[in-house]
């Protein structure tokens, strides 16, 4: 396969491709002109961060085929128009996670030892031997996020004997016990902890999932460690904690600004408690050679044909024999993103069940897409129908596929069970008119369009309930799209589905449930 190559990758990547009959061509980081010249005698493309790989460079590019990206992010890169072409894109998610482990390690050590305080003394040609720092022995550090570089610092944790708590609230127990964790609430690991290190990616749920309000909730003189991602701790707040004496140190690898352009940022990085270091948890020499490994491998199965594990994207330019299940791919993938929002729980276990004409196509990938729903909004990297079963196993999480006799009157039925700490759950759901539609939620019948933002309620039912509902919604100028309503007795448990045409803020579905006396309340963004 002929390959070119336009961002500085390690050798022994290439050596790689050139040892199973790759061709390469290296063009580092040619001029537009030049690349637009060059591309379109070439099916594969590696290249890092400083090459875009937009719509315009594929137009030049017709027998393109894969892209390799010899790293994490893909933000240079149009997926979606490379997934209108048909072209595969692979990055490398985890070759360097212990370059981000081990750096975490060390930004953690430098805060609580104070080292580059008396580092900047010495060189100074100052000798002060009365800078005191905190060991980590017997201490308790809170680690949030379990997943691939969390789990690593984790387990190297415990080799301080320290005692360690965790919160992800996307994996079973075991797996904290795996790496000698004790699995808890946020809420919890924010009051107890001496040191708190973050491990998530940043989506709407984590974005300022530290600020002000969970800052005053610690224990005075808490340290903090950022090497996620910026925007996670609120940066504002934790200067004002910092100042306050409430939070002793800090150290962050990541900002919200990169580079950095505010007040703000700029004050807490000149800050004397914060250690801080330019985003460099993935720069060591062996994370740039084992991305780079990770990428040829998947060039060469690509090649190969056996399964790309890494791809962050599916092709469609192929993808006619999949025009009848398509529209139940997207009813999968709803039903296990409406699920993962109504039950944000430790997932230990996933069934989808088939019935009917369903049945007959493909059940496998039914589940993968069911899965993807599940498990892309929790996570950093992608998650698509290539590499869901690879993501769901290093969560610990169980599948099951089944075909089933029962269609309950539909046509074909695609049911998810979810197994978490809260329980066993059930959503279940069929194709109108091409449409998905929600036919089953927990053990109601309830029909309606999964779409929007979705106000989901469960209450005893008495009359005035929905009348109620309906003037305080008006009040928040929001407007009520759809209402549905499940129920198995008059007088008895209900549940009500809002389809709202604007979001709701925390406080006004604190106040609607109050209204109501809800006994369960959930916002759902299927946007």
């Amino acid at each position: 396969m002929k390959t070119l190559v336009v961002d500085a990758v390690a050798p022994e990547g290439l050596a790689y491709l050139r040892e199973h009959g790759f061709e390469i061509d290296q063009l580092m980081k040619p001029p537009l002109a030049t690349l637009y010249d060059r591309i379109g005698d070439y099916e594969a493309l590696v290249t890092r961060s400083g090459t875009a790989v937009t719509p315009e460079l594929l137009a030049h590019a017709p027998r393109l085929r894969i892209i390799g990206r010899a790293g994490v992010g893909v933000d240079n890169i149009d997926v979606e128009a490379c997934s209108r072409r048909g072209i595969v894109v692979v990055n490398a998610p985890v070759g360097n996670v212990v370059s981000a482990a081990e750096h975490t390690m060390g930004m953690l050590l430098a805060l609580v030892r104070r080292i580059p305080d008396a580092h900047d003394l010495l060189k100074a040609m100052k000798w002060d031997r009365g800078i005191y720092g905190t060991e980590l022995f017997r201490k308790t550090i809170g680690v949030v996020g379990l997943g691939k570089v969390g789990s690593r610092v984790a387990a190297r944790l415990r080799g301080f004997d320290a005692r360690v708590l965790v919160h992800d609230p996307y994996i079973p127990e075991s797996r904290a016990r795996d790496v000698g964790a004790e699995l808890t609430d946020f809420d919890r690991l924010v009051r107890t902890s001496d040191m708190i290190t973050f491990h998530v990616p940043l989506t709407d749920e984590t974005e300022n999932m530290m600020t002000a309000r969970e800052l005053a909730t610690t224990k005075r003189g808490v340290r903090l460690v950022n090497c996620a991602r910026g925007g996670i701790i609120n940066e504002a707040d934790l200067l004002a904690a910092l100042e306050s004496g409430q939070v002793a140190g800090a150290a962050i690898d990541v900002w919200s600004e990169e580079p950095p352009k505010g007040d703000v940022v700029w004050r807490l990085i000149a800050h004397p408690a914060v250690v801080v270091t330019p985003h460099l948890g993935a720069n060591s020499a062996e994370a740039q050679v084992n991305v780079a490994l990770d990428v040829a491998r998947q060039l060469v199965a690509f090649r190969d044909g056996a399964l790309v594990e890494y791809a962050v994207n599916i092709p469609v330019g192929d993808a006619g024999a999949l025009v009848e299940m398509r529209p139940f791919i997207a009813l999968a993938d709803r039903l296990g993103r409406f699920s993962v929002q109504l039950d944000p729980e430790h997932l230990s276990s996933v069934e989808v069940k088939v019935a009917g004409a369903l049945a007959q196509r493909d059940p496998e990938l039914l589940a993968r897409a069911a899965l993807a729903g599940l498990l892309a909004p929790v996570m950093a990297g992608p998650v698509n129908l290539v590499n869901a079963h690879l993501v769901a196993r290093e969560r610990g999480v169980a599948v099951t596929v089944t075909a089933e006799d029962e269609t309950h009157g539909y046509g074909s039925l695609l049911t998810v069970v979810t197994q978490t700490r809260e329980g066993r759950k059930i959503i279940a759901g069929t194709v109108f008119d091409g449409q998905p539609r929600i036919v089953r939620l927990r053990d109601l019948n309830i029909e309606f369009t999964p779409e929007g933002y979705i106000l989901v309620l469960s209450y005893e039912d008495r009359p005035g309930m929905v009348g109620r509902i309906g003037t305080m919604l008006g009040g928040f100028g929001v407007n009520i799209a759809s209402m549905h309503v499940g129920r198995k007795s008059k007088r008895g448990r209900a549940i009500v589905v809002l389809i709202l045409d604007e979001e709701l803020s925390p406080r006004q579905l604190a106040e609607v449930a109050r209204t109501v006396e809800a006994d369960f309340t959930r916002l759902i963004r299927l946007v």
